[in-house]
C-alpha cells in the first residue's frame, strides 16, 4: 500500500513523482496542472467601446487555432461601432462588410473633398460605415474578405491598421473610402487583393507587402502620399487607370508577372529608382505630372510607355532594358537625365571604338612578327 512504502527503500524524484501521482488518484486529490503561458486578452469590462483579443508570440499555431476568433464576432463589434484591436491571432470565416448596417451620405460628418466629389459623381445617397479605428496586427485571416457592392462604398473613418497579417483566401476592399491612414506593411496576401474604386484620403503604405497571383487597383485614387517600397508583387499587379495626388513609391519592388499603369496619373514625384519588372510592364498613355525616377531599375520584358507624358524631369539613368523599350509618341517637357557611366551611349560607342583600335593594333604586331 502507499502509506506503507519502508522508510528503508531508496527512491529517486521520478519514483517519489509517480507514487504521489498514484497517491492523489487513488484519494480524490486534485493535482495541479502546469499553466499554458498562451493566455487571450480581451478588453475589460470598463471597456465596452473596444473589441479586443490579443495573443502572444509566445503561443503555438495550435494554440491559435484552438483560440481563433470568429468572423461573426468581429462583424458583430464593427456593427456596434466598437474599436477592433486584434494582434497575433487567428479570424476563422469570411469578413463581408455589405453586412454593416446603412447610414445616409450626410452622416458622415466630415466629408474630405475626395470623398464629397465621388459622392456626387456617382449619385450615392447611402454608404456602409465602420467607425474605426481598425487593427489586425500579425494574424492570419483564413477566410474570405469582401465588400460585395457594385455601387455605393463602405467608409471607414478611423485609421486601419493591417501590419504583418496574412491574407489566405481573396481580400477585396473594393469601393472602400479609407478616411484615415492605411498601414498595409509587411502584409501577406496568398490570392487576391483586390482594391478596385478605392479611395485613399490620407497617407498608405504597403511597404515590404507581399502580393498573391493577382492584384488590382484599378480607378483608385491615392490622395495623400503612397509607398510600396519593396513591396513584391509575385502574379498580375494592375495599377490601370489610377490616380496619385501626391508623391508614390516603387523603389526597389519586384514585379514578376505583367504589370500595367497604363492610363494612370501621377500628380507628385514618382520613384521607381531600382524596381524589377520580370515581364511586360505597360505605361501607355500614363501622365507624369512631376519628376518620374526610374534609375537602376531593370525591365526583362517589354517596357511600353508610348503616348505617355513626361512634364517633369524623367530619370532613366542606369536602366537596363533586355527589349527595346518603345517611347513612341511620348511627350516630354522637362529635363531628361541621360543614362551615365557603361549605360551612357557616348561611353558605350567610346568603348567600342578603343576595343576596335586594340584588336587593329594586336592584328598588326602579329602580322608584323
Amino acid at each position: 500500500m502507499i502509506g506503507m512504502v519502508s522508510s528503508r527503500m531508496p527512491m529517486g524524484r521520478g519514483t517519489v513523482l509517480i507514487v504521489v501521482a498514484v497517491g492523489a488518484w487513488l484519494n480524490g486529490w486534485e493535482v495541479p496542472q502546469a499553466k499554458s503561458a498562451c493566455v487571450l486578452e480581451r478588453e475589460r469590462p470598463d471597456q465596452p467601446t473596444l473589441f479586443v483579443r490579443h495573443l502572444g508570440s509566445e503561443c503555438t499555431d495550435q494554440e491559435r487555432a484552438a483560440q481563433a476568433i470568429k468572423a461573426e464576432d468581429v462583424i458583430a463589434a464593427l456593427k456596434a461601432g466598437k474599436e477592433v484591436d486584434i494582434d497575433g491571432a487567428t479570424i476563422a470565416g469570411d469578413l463581408f462588410f455589405d453586412a454593416l448596417p446603412i447610414v445616409k451620405a450626410e452622416a458622415i460628418s466630415t466629408q474630405p473633398p475626395l470623398l464629397r466629389d465621388a459622392l456626387r459623381a456617382q449619385q450615392v445617397a447611402e454608404v456602409r460605415r465602420l467607425t474605426g479605428p481598425i487593427a489586425i496586427t500579425h494574424s492570419i485571416v483564413r477566410g474570405t474578405v469582401g465588400t460585395r457592392l457594385k455601387e455605393g462604398y463602405v467608409v471607414v473613418q478611423g485609421p486601419v491598421t493591417l501590419t504583418g497579417t496574412t491574407f489566405e483566401r481573396t481580400a477585396d476592399f473594393s469601393r472602400t473610402v479609407f478616411l484615415g491612414p492605411v498601414d498595409c506593411s509587411e502584409a501577406v496576401f496568398f490570392s487576391q487583393a483586390f482594391f478596385i474604386q478605392t479611395l485613399f484620403v490620407q497617407p498608405v503604405r504597403f511597404e515590404k507587402t507581399a502580393f498573391g497571383p493577382h492584384s488590382r487597383f484599378h480607378r483608385s485614387v491615392f490622395g495623400e502620399s503612397a509607398s510600396f517600397l519593396r513591396a513584391g508583387f509575385n502574379g498580375l499587379a494592375e495599377f490601370l487607370e489610377v490616380t496619385f495626388e501626391k508623391e508614390a513609391s516603387f523603389s526597389r519592388t519586384y514585379f514578376k508577372m505583367g504589370t500595367g499603369f497604363s492610363g494612370s496619373r501621377f500628380g507628385g514625384i514618382l520613384d521607381f529608382s531600382e524596381a524589377l519588372f520580370e515581364r511586360e510592364a505597360f505605361f501607355t498613355f500614363t501622365v507624369f505630372e512631376r519628376d518620374a525616377y526610374f534609375r537602376r531599375s531593370t525591365f526583362r520584358g517589354t517596357a511600353d510607355f508610348s503616348d505617355a507624358q513626361f512634364k517633369g524631369i524623367d530619370d532613366f539613368s542606369k536602366v537596363m532594358f533586355d527589349v527595346q523599350p518603345s517611347f513612341a509618341r511620348v511627350q516630354a517637357s522637362g529635363e531628361r537625365l541621360a543614362p551615365r557611366g557603361l549605360q551612357d551611349p557616348r561611353m558605350m560607342y567610346g568603348i567600342a571604338a578603343m576595343l576596335a583600335v586594340f584588336t587593329l593594333v594586336f592584328l598588326w604586331s602579329m602580322r608584323a612578327r
